[in-house]
């Protein structure tokens, strides 16, 4: 979050910043990269991680269990230019400068906070990948304790897209959302998930997108149906 509140509200220090460290790594990229690597796990500084998720492999952010950055550094390339970063940091903050409050605090508080007229994305951990279940992530969310967000969102009639889970083949992951929260599962087909490519398997993943009742009601599912998933959830939304 303090990486967003700056390129956000003080962009450019944080453009400033990001060009003296990707400068400074031109003839010991990896050795730079683990040394930056250190200070962000010892300091917590936005530029540093700024320059982390330009620099690492497939831009995949990864924790270990005590909550420390542990990706490696993609050894083909050196980031994100610094021009290009500058470009997009200036248009990020002029798109959400003054419109925009960045909180840092547990999903239930925010989702308190919102009303009818508002439109929740929620993307979070997929069950299994969390501290507990593997490395993707630094954490995880009950998921009972999910389960009675999403209902209490639905009685309070407020709309909702979520990511939660997908398969690959015949693998699901995690346990099925309720039938009682009158959800509308979309699939995404993701492509071949890496695992078949690695073993020359004809195995492709879909990720699962959920809609809300009170978001059904509101567009177009006719439109949904086709083919673009994603961009049409957007722009039949009033």
């Amino acid at each position: 979050m303090d990486l967003w509140n700056t390129i956000i509200n003080n962009p450019q220090y944080i453009i400033g910043q990001y060009n003296d460290i990707w400068h400074e790594q031109h003839g010991s990229e990896d050795e730079y990269y683990y040394e930056i690597r250190n200070k962000f796990n010892e300091t917590q500084q936005p530029e540093y991680l700024l320059f982390l998720l330009a620099k690492c492999v497939k831009a995949a952010v990864r924790y270990n269990a005590r909550g420390n950055f542990n990706q490696s550094p993609d050894k083909r390339r050196l980031g994100r230019n610094p021009r290009m970063m500058r470009d997009d940091i200036l248009g990020v903050s002029q798109l959400l400068n003054g419109k925009t409050e960045i909180y840092s605090t547990d999903y239930s508080h925010i989702l308190e906070k919102a009303t009818p007229n508002d439109l929740i994305y929620m993307d979070p951990p997929y069950q299994g990948t969390g501290q507990n279940g593997g490395f993707n992530y630094a954490g995880n969310i009950d998921f009972n304790d999910f389960v009675i967000s999403l209902y209490e969102l639905n009685q309070r009639n407020i709309p909702y897209i979520l990511s939660f889970d997908g398969r690959t083949g015949d693998k699901t992951f995690g346990k099925p959302l309720p039938d009682a929260l009158n959800l509308t599962k979309i699939e995404i087909n993701a492509g071949r998930s890496t695992q078949a490519i690695l073993l020359n398997r004809e195995a492709y993943t879909y990720e699962a997108i959920y809609l809300s009742p009170s978001l059904t009601e509101r567009i177009d599912m006719h439109k949904i149906e086709q083919q673009n998933y994603q961009p049409e959830l957007f722009a039949v939304y009033e």
